[in-house]
């Protein structure tokens, strides 16, 4: 089995966020099959889908891993759960979530799973993370760059977060 270039989102927006992004890393990494090489910086996010909610802190991460899609599916929402996410509301306030955005090249189309993530191209919280890492990266679908797609998108409010100090 070959490793793939991964790469994530992860965002919350309940409790200590910096924090939750933090373990999510860690949590991640602890997986000998997942090996993170770099993220984004910290960006402070406008809620989409269902506005009144807290704003989210996101980040995107590059990760190299052996496990297959399915796997790692499994494994991002064992993470999850691990620090103790509930899905209540969708598209609601969370402590935790980890989207799978890419794998290779690879496109994945089950009713559990799609891969490229469908949503990511119309989301800035998504892609201006991602563009600060891998700009030119193609989309395998598209065809075009995070940096292209990004520059696409109207509105939805997005900053690089500074720490509180």
């Amino acid at each position: 089995m070959s490793n793939r270039k991964t790469y994530f989102s992860i965002g919350s927006n309940l409790g200590d966020r910096e924090q939750n992004l933090k373990t999510a890393v860690e949590m991640l990494a602890a997986n000998p099959r997942v090996t993170i090489l770099r993220q984004s910086s910290v960006y402070e996010t406008e809620p989409q889908d269902v506005a009144a909610q807290p704003w989210f802190l996101n980040i995107a991460v590059e990760a190299w891993t052996s496990l297959f899609p399915m796997q790692l599916l499994t494994f991002t929402q064992s993470v999850e759960r691990g620090m103790g996410r509930v899905r209540r509301l969708a598209k609601g306030p969370r402590i935790i979530d980890i989207d799978i955005l890419l794998y290779g090249a690879v496109v994945v189309r089950t009713p559990t799973l799609e891969i490229p993530h469908p949503a990511m191209t119309e989301r800035r919280f998504v892609l201006e993370p991602l563009a600060e890492i891998v700009p030119g990266l193609r989309h395998p679908v598209t065809k075009k760059t995070v940096a292209e797609h990004l520059k696409a998108i109207q509105g939805q409010t997005v900053r690089r977060h500074v720490k509180n100090t």
